[in-house]
């Protein structure tokens, strides 16, 4: 798919294995026709098997994904916004980045981190999935459609 014309997003987090994992998944499919989206972790752990299985209850499949560091991008690929989605990548991230135009912090609940039986994991991981769709479905309605990175922005859309 052609990348021309649309606005590139780079998701970070910790160990790039559930939260950037799901949120460039559902980038990608709330959002293909304006973003060009990847992600990647600060110190990477490999994709989390129960990424992948929830991730597969609602049909998008991860089988293939694997954990990037941030590193493959910095200097690589010219991002212009940036999307961090936990407190502990937003503090060892870079706080300028050439070329961003959009720094946003939306830190979630580590799903890797959780504890107890399967079932009572991968509830945790079925709550944060569904948390960062709603942001980010939420997120994508509220631009307008001629929207730019950087542009002032209701608190509404940039929060």
């Amino acid at each position: 798919m052609a990348t021309v014309g649309k606005h590139k997003i780079l998701v970070l987090c910790t160990g790039n294995s559930a939260r950037s994992q799901i949120a460039e998944a559902f980038l990608k499919k709330f959002g293909s026709e304006r973003f060009d989206v990847r992600s990647a972790g600060t110190d990477p752990k490999g994709v989390n098997p129960l990424t992948v299985r929830v991730m597969n209850e609602i049909g998008i499949d991860l089988s293939e994904a694997r954990s990037k560091h941030l590193n493959e991008f910095l200097g690589h690929w010219s991002a212009q916004i940036v999307l961090i989605v936990c407190n502990d990548a937003d503090k060892a991230c870079p706080a300028v980045w050439p070329g961003v135009l959009e720094r946003l912090v939306w830190p979630f609940e580590d799903p890797a981190r959780a504890t107890g039986s399967e079932e009572e994991r991968l509830e945790v991981f079925r709550r944060v999935r569904d948390e960062i769709s709603a942001r980010i479905k939420s997120w994508i309605a509220a631009l307008p459609r001629d929207y730019m990175p950087g542009a002032k922005l209701t608190s509404k859309t940039s929060a």
